[in-house]
């Protein structure tokens, strides 16, 4: 049971055959136990009846691997600011609002 635990991931998006996983990492960092994320983005395919993974990309997954990406970015970002508001420059750097625009009340940040 244990080890099932530690095989999955955090999180995991999906897009088509595109997917992307976020394992957290325990890691000891100035005598602190702190939490490192990092991402496996990979497509599933068909071989004969086998289905398999891959890291390669066609240009056609392109847009998919960037849906996946960016939801896990903010995902992470999202956990991260849950101990109080983020600072103006992740929602900058989120594409979704720029420094002369305020949020759009309708859109999720």
């Amino acid at each position: 049971m244990q080890d099932e635990m530690r095989n999955k991931p955090d999180k995991a998006f999906r897009c088509g055959a595109v997917q992307a996983a976020i394992w957290a990492n325990r890691r000891v960092v100035d005598n602190t136990i702190v939490e490192v994320y990092s991402i496996r983005i990979d497509k599933s395919y068909k071989a004969g009846e086998e289905w398999k993974r891959t890291t390669s990309f066609v240009a056609e997954d392109l847009p998919k691997v960037s849906v996946v990406a960016m939801a896990c970015y903010e995902h992470l970002r999202l956990r991260s600011s849950e101990d109080g508001p983020s600072p103006p420059e992740t929602l900058f750097e989120t594409g979704r609002v720029h420094p002369n625009e305020k949020p759009n009340k309708h859109e999720e940040m």
